[in-house]
């Protein structure tokens, strides 16, 4: 099989009934074989796919283990030339899996490959997920084209350009698989967030591109699996930013980076304070704590990898949060202007 699309699902039954005729239906002109990994659902997932998706591969796994151990577990159930990491709040109203692999067929530089996605209660606007492709300050803050912390771009064509980025969402990306194995997928250790642009940091360290197709374009409910403001969301986005900076920073700017981010976090987590916002600063305080445990266990995996640590194209050289706050550059072209 060329290609998978899987998803990983727990428990979605909703999600999967709205979602996967569409999947489906446009993977089958794509010739990509349906896959849904199921992290140990409890609600009627597993009778759904079924009775209603006989043609849909179902790979059960024995526990919920997040996003990055889930799908590091069902794809070494998977023989494909191409991955698509898929979520199971996805729709497709046109063949977005098609240009990507035409796309990653025309360059083996290209390891990783990402659709615009769009908003499915508002289609006319970019999806806060991964918008038209996904970058990061010198800190390790990630924004999109067309979505700046909280500020999301109507799409008005601006980023009908295909062009290399610095990570994809895995909200719906493509892998090439040999990449994949050899960088031994995602760090099991995130569970969820942040874990596929650690991914995307050490396939550029290791040499490859990673590009956004303007020619697919998916469409994303979002915020399935954890709410925005969510203590335990917050709590995993600043500790595997702290992790991925001490995984993949280069050399030369790794402790003046991490110094500076701690203070930057320190201050959204007094922020957090003094608006009584007590169970998120924890989540912030937990999360550098976290950080400080496995110090020895980050650095033995920065040396493992034997990456080149020097790479910084598609990062922006300055801090994103200061531009946004203070220079009010809330769009991805002023950001860069």
């Amino acid at each position: 099989m060329k290609t998978s699309l899987v998803i990983l699902n727990w428990n979605g039954e909703k999600f999967l009934r709205d979602y996967l005729p569409s999947v489906v239906r446009f993977c089958e002109s794509a010739d990509a074989e349906v896959v849904v990994a199921d992290n140990a659902s409890t609600d009627g997932s597993i009778a759904l796919l079924k009775s209603d998706f006989p043609s849909v591969r179902i790979i059960q796994l024995d526990k919920n283990y997040g996003f990055a151990g889930g799908y590091n577990r069902a794809l070494a159930q998977v023989d494909a030339e191409y991955y698509v990491l898929c979520n199971s709040d996805i729709e497709l109203r046109m063949d977005a899996v098609s240009p990507l692999i035409r796309m990653m067929d025309a360059d083996s530089e290209i390891a990783v490959s990402a659709p615009k996605l769009k908003s499915l209660h508002q289609p006319d606007m970019f999806e806060y997920a991964g918008a038209a492709g996904g970058f990061i300050d010198k800190y390790g803050y990630p924004f999109c084209r067309g979505r700046i912390m909280d500020t999301v771009e109507r799409d008005e064509g601006q980023y009908n350009d295909s062009c290399e980025i610095f990570w994809a969402t895995g909200a719906f990306m493509v892998v090439r698989s040999k990449v994949w194995k050899e960088l031994g997928g995602l760090d099991d250790s995130f569970f969820a967030h942040m874990e596929e642009i650690d991914f995307c940091w050490r396939v550029r360290n290791k040499g490859y591109k990673v590009m956004y197709c303007a020619d697919a374009e998916a469409i994303h409910l979002g915020g399935g699996t954890l709410e925005q403001g969510n203590p335990r969301k917050i709590f995993l986005n600043f500790r595997n930013s702290l992790w991925m900076l001490m995984k993949n920073l280069p050399g030369k700017s790794l402790f003046i980076t991490l110094y500076i981010r701690m203070m930057m976090d320190g201050a959204s987590a007094m922020v957090y304070l003094c608006k009584f916002q007590f169970c998120y600063f924890w989540a912030v305080l937990r999360s550098h704590l976290a950080f400080y445990a496995n110090i020895p266990r980050l650095w033995k995996a920065r040396k493992e990898q034997a990456s080149d640590h020097g790479k910084n194209a598609c990062v922006l050289d300055g801090s994103m949060v200061w531009r946004y706050m203070i220079r009010k550059q809330k769009t991805f072209n002023k950001l860069y202007n």
